[in-house]
């Protein structure tokens, strides 16, 4: 209820008048309660501190994988160039081998021919003949070359049958024990470790009972 004052006369307050704007406002008997939205408060994880000893080992574990892995490439480098040394160092033999054993294989049969040469001047005649020393001068010079050379003659007569060094052309009877070589029909030669020409060979073979 609001009153009206002359002027000049003291109000009087009305302490019911926000209550009632309240309650006019509010419909009667309603009982709803606004809802306040309340922030959670942030949860901070705590996280341990390193274990500077397992970290230590962690670290440690690695460099030693690492350095083993190192270990192996440098064993496995260090093996393939020995291996590609030695084949090259071969493969260089080799070719020297095949290149040197072509010109004395030329030569062989000029050696044979003056030997045979020899041997049947010597057979044929006691006397000094000088064809036959001069010939037997340049078999000096061939021998001395072959050394030089580090050829070789392949030993054979009187020796036991060795496939690897001799080349059996034929068998006979004979009193030496089977396998023998009891006739050399041309003389083989190494040339350093090498077979550069086996020895043609005859071999004995046990008599036949009678």
């Amino acid at each position: 209820m609001v009153r009206s004052y002359m002027s000049g006369e003291p109000k009087e307050h009305d302490e019911s008048a926000p209550a009632a704007a309240a309650a006019e406002e509010t419909p009667s008997g309603s009982n709803d309660v606004i809802p306040v939205e309340v922030e959670a408060p942030d949860v901070v994880e705590v996280v341990p501190p390193p274990d500077p000893v397992a970290e230590l080992e962690t670290k440690l574990a690695a460099a030693e994988k690492e350095k083993k892995e190192n270990w192996d490439r440098y064993l496995r480098g260090a093996a393939d160039l020995e291996n590609l040394r030695k084949r090259q160092k071969r493969e260089t033999e080799d070719a020297k081998f095949e290149t040197k054993s072509k010109v004395l294989k030329e030569m062989l049969p000029v050696v044979d021919n003056l030997e045979r040469a020899i041997e049947h001047a010597v057979q044929s005649s006691e006397e000094t003949n000088p064809i036959v020393e001069g010939v037997q001068l340049v078999l000096r010079q061939f021998t001395t070359a072959f050394e030089r050379l580090e050829v070789t003659g392949v030993e054979a007569m009187g020796q036991p049958f060795d496939p690897n060094l001799h080349e059996a052309i034929s068998q006979q009877e004979s009193d030496s024990p089977p396998g023998t070589v009891v006739q050399v029909l041309q003389r083989g030669y190494k040339s350093g470790d090498r077979l550069l020409r086996p020895a043609l060979v005859v071999v004995a073979k046990a008599k036949t009972s009678e």
